[in-house]
């Protein structure tokens, strides 16, 4: 009997253990495919994270490339809009320098011709006529002179002088006849030329002496310097005149 229950107890248990054993079998099975798919869930999750992050990023990028560019482009605008700004005001700068240039140009000319014009007019009124009203000269007159006076007679001694031969002076007789009746206080108001050789600036004078406002034989000193320089002799200087109307 007792062995009967034995079997009876062996083969229990024997059952008891092999559902035991399916319920735990069934458990883990449950248990590893439920981990299973919380892995596969994580992974995923990880994934979207992952590609999320991915997608920001590039976001990020695209954004500072485009704010790259927009920067390189405001520069490139702010160069050339300076660049121009340059260029237009340097075309203004030489714009108004030809212009000045032109302009100085035509006052020069025509200054130059109001100066011709004016040289080439006696001027009657004011320098009077032969050699009356003007003062002796008290210098040494060669003996090939005398038949002159005043400052005629001063004008021929100094052109000897100066190494010219006396046949000149009839040439530069007549040439400072006609620019100043040989008055050496003669005054061209509308040009200002002054003096016996009718130096324009008078103070050109200056050069032969301090005194050439008043003192003949200083302007004719000057004068004969200036047409030996230009001219060569009075004679030459008297045909220019005669050619263009002055000296």
């Amino acid at each position: 009997m007792n062995r009967l229950w034995s079997r009876v107890g062996v083969r229990v248990t024997a059952v008891s253990l092999l559902v035991v054993g399916a319920a735990g079998g069934i458990y883990l099975g449950q248990d590893r495919e439920v981990q299973q798919q919380s892995a596969e869930a994580s992974v995923v999750a990880q994934v979207a994270v992952d590609n999320s992050q991915l997608l920001k990023q590039r976001q990020a990028e695209h954004a500072a490339a485009r704010a790259f560019q927009r920067q390189t482009e405001a520069n490139a605008a702010e160069k050339a809009a300076s660049a121009a700004k340059a260029a237009a005001g340097k075309a203004h700068t030489a714009e108004r320098k030809v212009i000045a240039q032109k302009k100085a140009a035509a006052e020069a000319e025509a200054k130059k011709k109001a100066e011709e014009e004016a040289a080439a007019k006696e001027e009657e009124s004011d320098s009077g006529s032969g050699s009356g009203g003007t003062p002796e000269f008290d210098g040494d007159i060669p003996a090939s002179c005398n038949e002159f006076s005043g400052n005629r007679a001063t004008g021929c001694a100094l052109m000897l002088d100066a190494g010219f031969k006396i046949s000149q002076f009839s040439c530069l007789e007549k040439l400072w006849k006609k620019e100043s009746g040989w008055n050496h206080k003669a005054t061209n108001k509308s040009s200002g030329a002054y003096g016996i050789p009718q130096a324009l600036p008078g103070k050109k004078m200056a050069s032969a002496g301090s005194d050439w406002k008043t003192n003949p034989a200083t302007q004719i000193e000057w004068g004969l310097g200036y047409i030996e320089g230009r001219y060569g002799t009075p004679c030459s200087a008297w045909g220019h005149s005669q050619d263009v109307g002055w000296y």
